[in-house]
This record gives C-alpha cells, structure tokens and sequence, in this order.
C-alpha cells in the first residue's frame, strides 16, 4: 500500500488529513532503512511498546494491514481489516476532509 499512500499524503498536503502508521517488523533494526527506502515521509509508530500492551492488541487489531479512519473530532468513522479498493478508500478520506474543511 506504500505507493498509494505516498500518494495520498501529496494530494492531501496542506488539508486537514494525516497518515499515521503501525510498524509490525518488531525489533528489526533497519526499519528505519526500509522506511527511507520506501519513501515513508509519514509518522510510524513501532506495534511492540516496552512495559505497554502492543498497538495491535490495544485497538484489537485482526490483520495486517488494518486502515482505522477517524475524523476531525476523532470518531471512528471506517474500519477496512486488509487493503480496500483505492477508490474506495479515496471516497472515504475525501468525505472525511471535506467534512473537517467545512466544520461538520
């Protein structure tokens, strides 16, 4: 899904939109190489926490990858358990900034 988002955090520069990401490559110590590699621009947050319950367990994650849409005023709004058409997650983020742009 990289190149997908790459091309959602471009299109949507400058609205009120962020990707965030999960890392599930544990302890790998080249993620950040991978990452730059990849050209993930975006904030990626490591699934293993020390002393915490990991990401996935904390928000009862089902599968990689998981796509949680929460709006403006940080309600859910859509939950995808594997990859969504790109049209269809397009519609969503769309309705999602559009609503944040207007206020509603």
């Amino acid at each position: 899904m990289f190149p997908h988002e790459r091309s959602l955090v471009k299109k949507l520069e400058g609205k009120p939109f962020v990707l965030l990401g999960v890392n599930g490559d544990g302890n790998d110590p080249d993620v950040k190489m991978k990452n730059e590699q990849q050209m993930i621009t975006w904030r990626s947050f490591k699934n293993e926490r020390q002393g915490k319950p990991d990401i996935t367990d904390e928000w009862g994650l089902q599968g990689w990858p998981t796509l949680i849409l929460i709006d403006h005023k940080g309600v859910v709004r859509q939950k995808w358990v594997g990859a969504p058409p790109a049209s269809v997650l397009d519609q969503a983020i769309e309705e999602a900034v559009k609503a944040a742009e207007t206020g509603a």
